[in-house]
């Protein structure tokens, strides 16, 4: 959580800037152009544990979120830039996900709670799931999940329900958003799809950008409140 802390007046950084410069002691190493109007900048941090990662994800309007995954794909902390408010990952989960498990036996199950600094909790129940199909995009090639996500209040109710498909890479131990659906909690299901478009590295063009450059015009026509898409299974499961 410091970590995000410390960078939050950096983070808030307007689009207009153009780069991404990521933390002092951190190195970029990927860009990821994905469908309504998103760009995501992934680097790494000397100071953190092996394997973890960060991802800064930037609409029209700027940066507005960041998380730091591990290697088993747990997302362990992430900052809301719009409510101003960092969220962590509890000690001692009932069933922590594992990307290992996952890629072991195709199917990955977890429960979860969550917290944020200003005191509100959730209940994150779901699983990941190999479909046993990939697809290739802008030269990568990606396994296919289906998942599925609940999210609870202290109560018990629920308050939000995601299902469909994302993608994961074996070797870089991350998921990426693909097709599916959210029913914020009033029982209708909307459609979501921020599945990748580019993958840019160190050298070519784009990379480090803070500029989205797909599906943003169609994005402009929508009513003001349209919701974001729901960043990628967690990289664990969903915000």
């Amino acid at each position: 959580m410091t970590r995000l802390l410390l960078a939050l007046p950096f983070l808030a950084l307007p689009a207009q800037a153009g780069t991404f410069t990521p933390p002092e002691g951190c190195t970029g190493w990927m860009t990821v152009q994905a469908r309504a109007c998103r760009v995501s900048n992934y680097y790494k941090c000397s100071a953190d544990a092996a394997g973890d990662q960060w991802r800064a994800d930037f609409d029209q309007d700027g940066m507005f979120f960041a998380s730091r995954i591990d290697h088993e794909a747990q997302w362990l902390e992430s900052l809301s830039i719009p409510e101003g408010t960092v969220q962590t990952l509890d000690a001692n989960p009932v069933d922590a996900a594992s990307f290992s498990t996952l890629l072991a036996t195709n199917l990955d199950t977890w429960d979860f709670r969550l917290t944020k600094d200003n005191g509100e909790k959730r209940h994150v129940t779901g699983q990941d799931a190999l479909t046993g199909a990939s697809v290739t995009i802008d030269g990568i090639t990606l396994q296919q999940t289906a998942f599925e996500a609940n999210w609870f209040d202290p109560e018990g109710n629920i308050i939000e329900r995601a299902r469909g498909n994302e993608y994961i890479h074996p070797e870089w131990r991350m998921f990426f958003s693909g097709p599916g659906e959210t029913d914020l909690g009033d029982g209708q299901w909307r459609p979501i799809d921020g599945r990748p478009v580019e993958f840019i590295f160190p050298g070519e063009p784009g990379f480090m950008s803070t500029q989205p450059v797909f599906e943003c015009d169609a994005l402009m026509s929508k009513a003001v409140g349209a919701e974001q898409p729901i960043p990628a299974s967690y990289e664990g499961s969903l915000p």
